[in-house]
């Protein structure tokens, strides 16, 4: 359980015990992504539904605000810094990591932050409006998979915070998130995209920027966040 607490303070601004770890009990923590995922799923849905009471759009947004302050934006702010650099990229390599490592948000990734937070919002006002619930509740969980996948997976583009990760996921930790994934997908069929979409973010890392940073880990689960929603509302208007 110590794991899993380091891992709600690393992923959220939840308010936990406060704890001594190791370097390599941090690291551990990686593998208790999957499962704040799935207490920042049940949060959202529930806010999503509190919000109902006034109208569908407006439990869109309250869902999309406790979505953001609990997670504290990190993810976002790894989307807008992946897009700053690819932005960068057409110059040369060296450029591109400078400014994958630079703080400041560049035109880029204002723009991409934008469209990732009204993306959202659209697709959840959706789901909301037709009460998929356990949809909502379960795309935060698939979509944390997705860095321990990509920790296994890919090189790292610097020494920095992910490359920390790299050691500490093992084959049991991706076979048993895994396994419960394909559990959830009775439950919410279009988690079968998850795989898909994760993959699909390890691709197009290893072609655009050759490898895995702390900042490609955020985007992805951003894209893959938003790839689930949408692809469950798809689903929704299929059935």
């Amino acid at each position: 359980m110590k794991g899993l607490i380091v891992a709600i303070q690393f992923l959220t601004r939840l308010p936990t015990p406060r704890l001594s770890v190791t370097s390599d009990e941090f690291a551990a923590s990686m593998r208790w992504f999957p499962a704040v995922g799935l207490l920042i799923g049940a949060l959202v849905a529930g806010a999503g539904w509190a919000g109902t009471w006034i109208d569908p759009w407006t439990g869109a947004l309250v869902a999309l605000l406790l979505w953001v302050a609990v997670t504290g934006a990190l993810h976002l702010d790894g989307l807008g810094d992946v897009a700053d650099a690819c932005g960068a990229a057409h110059k040369d390599r060296d450029r591109m990591l400078a400014v994958l490592a630079d703080p400041h948000l560049g035109s880029f990734g204002a723009v991409s932050i934008a469209l990732q937070l009204i993306a959202k919002l659209v697709l959840l006002h959706g789901l909301i409006e037709a009460q998929a619930w356990p949809a909502i509740a379960l795309v935060p969980f698939a979509a944390r998979i997705g860095p321990l996948t990509w920790s296994r997976w890919l090189p790292d583009l610097h020494a920095g915070l992910a490359s920390r990760f790299r050691n500490a996921v093992r084959p049991v930790d991706l076979a048993i998130w895994f396994t419960l994934l394909l559990t959830g997908v009775w439950v919410v069929p279009d988690l079968l995209a998850a795989p898909l979409l994760i993959a699909g973010w390890g691709l197009w890392l290893r072609a655009r920027l050759g490898g895995i940073s702390g900042d490609g880990h955020g985007g992805g689960i951003e894209i893959v966040e938003s790839g689930l929603l949408l692809a469950a509302l798809i689903a929704l208007r299929l059935a």
